[in-house]
């Protein structure tokens, strides 16, 4: 299905076409929304309309109304079991009940999408793929972001953190990212499981979404993704990061082999910090 064969079967539940494009949104990309992201989204006052909206919603349980810290707001729940079969997601995770750290998240990640209305936004692997394949036909499917689940033989699971992308009408895509923890290396294993697709798009954006409570590690934030997107190694480096992989792996006491093989040891030396760390998880 499609995105407007969605709005169909959602709007035979009795909404208009308009409220069920809303709908269809949050389904495939949070579960859950905010009344005002519902305002944005409409291009409409938060008022009668929205409340009246939402309190629709509840009564005919097609979602559940959560209270907010503070009883300051309410968060809504998408959860009806007809509605994500009808728009082909019988199995979303969306419907799960879900914390109110996760909850932020996806309200976040909603609220980029609702604010830009004039991207083609992309949930399933399957799409994203579809659209690998149309911008970067020349990328084998091995080098798009993956990651590698088992070793026996391992199971190979794409675009693994399940975030939105959205594609412009020029063709230009726009990459999410939310910033949930400081731990830097999340983001630099992000970043590296997608450089070579970014390579091979025409233009491109990151967008990064960082909550308030993550607020002071901005800068730090800026900085590892500027270095992942930036930095540019030789080839005889990127051979020798391989050489101390391949080496590493087979060894079972680096620290000892460093005291007797002194190129091990350099390299070791060169490669141990955050960025390298990660590229040899994802190398592993």
């Amino acid at each position: 299905m499609n995105f407007d064969d969605r709005v169909k079967a959602a709007a035979e539940f009795g909404f208009s076409e308009r409220q069920a494009r809303f709908l269809v949104t949050v389904m495939l990309h949070a579960g859950v929304c905010v009344p005002r992201q519902y305002a944005t989204f409409a291009g409409t006052a938060y008022g009668h309309n929205v409340t009246k909206f939402f309190d629709r919603l509840v009564q005919r349980r097609f979602a559940r109304a959560c209270r907010c810290v503070h009883n300051r707001a309410e968060l809504y729940h998408v959860r009806y079991q007809p509605l994500y079969s009808a728009i082909g997601q019988p199995q979303s995770r969306y419907r799960r009940p879900v914390s109110g750290r996760l909850a932020l998240g996806r309200v976040m990640l909603l609220d980029a999408i609702v604010t830009s209305p004039d991207l083609v936004w992309l949930s399933s692997v399957e799409e994203k793929v579809a659209l690998c394949n149309l911008v970067a036909p020349s990328l084998p499917r091995e080098r798009l972001p993956h990651v590698a689940i088992g070793t026996t033989p391992a199971r190979v699971r794409l675009f693994p953190e399940n975030l939105p992308i959205g594609v412009s009408s020029t063709g230009r895509v726009v990459f999410l990212y939310l910033v949930t923890t400081a731990f830097e290396p999340d983001l630099r294993g992000f970043l590296q499981r997608h450089r070579d697709l970014l390579a091979f798009l025409p233009g491109w954006t990151l967008q990064l979404l960082i909550p308030r409570e993550c607020q002071g590690h901005l800068q730090s934030t800026e900085q590892a993704a500027r270095e992942e997107l930036t930095q540019q190694h030789t080839p005889g480096t990127i051979a020798e990061f391989k050489w101390y992989c391949e080496q590493r792996r087979g060894t079972s006491d680096p620290r000892a082999r460093g005291h007797s093989d002194e190129r091990f040891w350099l390299a070791g030396s060169a490669f141990d910090t955050h960025r390298g760390s990660v590229s040899y998880t994802a190398a592993d």
